[in-house]
């Protein structure tokens, strides 16, 4: 039995794909073998950015397998590291994640999109939040997309499930780009191998900064930062790498990144 998560290493960047057909839904295995991928990734200190994509050219995942529930896996159950789709709960996630929506995009599968840092979306890609349509509440949506688009858009999301297409979406700014469906994979890596070159000590403390900042006052986050409270802060004020940029700089040459 092949595994629902397939993973692709190339130099810096960790291609992660979910592979359960027909539609790419996730039952509680498939969670945690994402949760331990994501996990896994996060420790690397070789891995530097994730990609995270949907098998095929129809679905990227439409969260939820209904049909695991309806056959005993349960909706409360032990989803594992990371939480749902092993992303959304994920502590010291501090590597840049983008998402290759190439397709349906939905439910608890949207939620996993909202987890990563960029959305890059196929031309045909669609989103919704269905959960409305079942009886529930899609919780982390309802936490994260009011805060990611507009207010009122988010909310008719989340109160009729309607559905965006990739140009919708755009508008609205819940994707970075939009890409033909042919070429979204490798848009998608371009943009990872650029980020892979970039200073992974900086990526770490801008991720810090902006969680924990989320729901502070600007003042009270500027103290956290300048007195070096936040670990990821305090490692980068401290590292060759924040010397090698101002060295680079002076002496009008590429800068060397060594995540230290």
């Amino acid at each position: 039995m092949t595994s629902p998560v397939k993973t692709r290493r190339e130099g810096a960047v960790l291609e992660i794909t979910l592979d359960r057909p027909k539609a790419n839904a996730i039952d509680l295995q498939t969670s945690r073998l994402l949760g331990e991928t994501f996990a896994a990734f996060r420790d690397d200190p070789d891995l530097r950015v994730a990609i995270i994509t949907g098998e095929g050219s129809k679905f990227f995942c439409p969260g939820w397998d209904l049909k695991a529930a309806a056959d005993g896996d349960d909706v409360d159950g032990d989803y594992g590291v990371g939480g749902f789709g092993g992303l959304q709960e994920l502590r010291d996630m501090n590597k840049p994640v983008i998402a290759a929506v190439n397709g349906i995009c939905c439910g608890g599968g949207l939620e996993l999109a909202l987890s990563a840092d960029i959305i890059l979306a196929a031309d045909h890609a669609s989103f919704a939040l269905p959960e409305i349509t079942s009886g529930t509440v899609a919780d982390a949506a309802s936490i994260k997309l009011p805060k990611r688009i507009p207010y009122h858009i988010a909310m008719e999301m989340l109160f009729t499930g309607r559905w965006l297409d990739a140009e919708e979406a755009n508008r609205w700014g819940f994707v970075n780009r939009i890409h033909a469906a042919d070429d979204l994979m490798a848009q998608a890596w371009d943009m990872a191998r650029k980020l892979a070159s970039g200073p992974p000590l900086v990526f770490a403390a801008i991720k810090e900064i902006v969680r924990d900042s989320e729901d502070s006052k600007f003042q009270d986050a500027m103290n956290r930062i300048t007195k070096r409270q936040l670990k990821t802060v305090d490692v980068l004020y401290g590292s060759e790498d924040n010397a090698e940029g101002a060295r680079a700089f002076t002496e009008k040459r590429d800068p060397v990144w060594k995540g230290r």
